[in-house]
């Protein structure tokens, strides 16, 4: 990433979006000495088919599985703004939890899901769509602009300017990450999500199986892909 990338923010719907989108891609980050945070919008309270579970029950289940794979990669904090599972909206409340994200750790890369609608329907489940669509606002121009959330300068947040956005892509993506050497402690962070994932083996066989496929066109044993926003030079 070069020294242009010494802070970078994950911003994702949900607890385990990062691991199964970047989570190559960040242990890659952090071996080459770059700091990582998460910042996690929804706090995951519908993702359990077991009908003994609870929302209250489920929510902290997910939490200490996301810090739990953020330590396995390196990630230094995780912000969980805690709304709704299946409910993200883009309103102002939305935003402004994400701008405050972004002016308090100030990152120079920020990766995000995609925020479009395609034919991968889990990859673009619509809190991911909403997720990306809020991460990218606040990059541009909100967490820039000192009038947007003057309420947040009245915090110590000053205005920061973002450098780089990767977003989670799959067709014909601008950016192909070489996680050959990271797919292992991935995969390691992603079984950390143990309410998420009953057969570890088979989630093993297809993250291997994509990571391949995405890392065949540059000769790479696996990769993580992206489209990326360059804001300046």
């Amino acid at each position: 990433m070069g020294e242009r990338i010494q802070r970078a923010m994950v911003v994702t719907a949900h607890p385990d979006d990062s691991e199964f989108g970047a989570g190559g891609t960040v242990a890659k980050l952090v071996r080459e000495g770059k700091e990582v945070v998460y910042c996690i919008l929804t706090n995951g309270n519908k993702g359990s088919g077991d009908r003994r579970m609870t929302p209250e029950r489920l929510v902290k289940i997910r939490e200490e599985e996301q810090r739990n794979a953020a330590r396995v990669l390196g990630v230094e904090g995780v912000d969980f703004l805690g709304f709704p599972d299946c409910e993200l909206e883009d309103t102002r409340e939305s935003r402004r939890a994400v701008t405050a994200a972004i002016r308090r750790h100030r990152p120079d890369l920020v990766i995000i899901q995609n925020p479009h609608r395609s034919k991968n329907l889990g990859a673009s489940h619509r809190d991911h769509r909403i997720a990306a669509g809020i991460a990218l606002d606040c990059v541009y121009p909100l967490a820039r602009d000192h009038m947007s959330f003057p309420e947040l300068i009245e915090q110590g947040l000053e205005p920061h300017k973002v450098k780089e956005v990767y977003m989670m892509w799959w067709e014909d993506p601008a950016l192909v990450v070489d996680i050959s050497e990271t797919m292992d402690v991935k995969l390691k962070a992603l079984a950390c999500h143990v309410s998420q994932i009953k057969d570890m083996a088979a989630v093993e066989k297809r993250v291997r199986e994509r990571g391949a496929q995405l890392g065949q066109p540059k000769g790479y044993a696996y990769a993580e892909t992206f489209d990326t926003i360059v804001m300046d030079r």
